[in-house]
């Protein structure tokens, strides 16, 4: 009886940890149906794990965190210049995400070059 019982809480745990292990690997998150402060964390994270190093597209990250906050683009020596402003954290709780309650993300020709103040800073010595 014990042998048995045993068994059927070990089959349990492995259904539960493989369920679980499933649900982690293949669910997307989508920011669109997160509650402000998760998507602030999600914003955050996912940000600062950009690299610099790598060709990383305007698109890859908008589908990845869905549309900016904010956006301004300007066009620069026939470069076009496109900064994407995600909030990050809050500073009032009045509703309105203003640009110093987000982290900018600057893309050039649609591939990303800076990120936050830095960003910011290249973005407004343009032309």
């Amino acid at each position: 009886m014990k042998l048995k019982t045993i068994a059927l809480l070990l089959a349990g745990l492995v259904l539960y940890a493989g369920l679980t292990s499933i649900t982690l690997m293949f669910y997307k998150d989508d920011p669109d149906q997160m509650n402000w402060q998760d998507r602030e964390a999600f914003n955050t994270k996912y940000i600062y794990k950009l690299d610099l190093t790598k060709a990383i597209s305007r698109n890859q990250v908008i589908n990845f965190l869905g549309g900016p906050d904010i956006t301004e683009a300007k066009k620069h020596q026939q470069q076009v210049f496109q900064v994407l402003y995600y909030r990050t954290h809050r500073t009032k709780t009045d509703g309105i995400t203003t640009k110093d309650e987000c982290t900018a993300i600057l893309f050039k020709n649609q591939q990303l070059i800076a990120i936050g103040e830095t960003a910011v800073e290249q973005f407004n010595q343009l032309d």
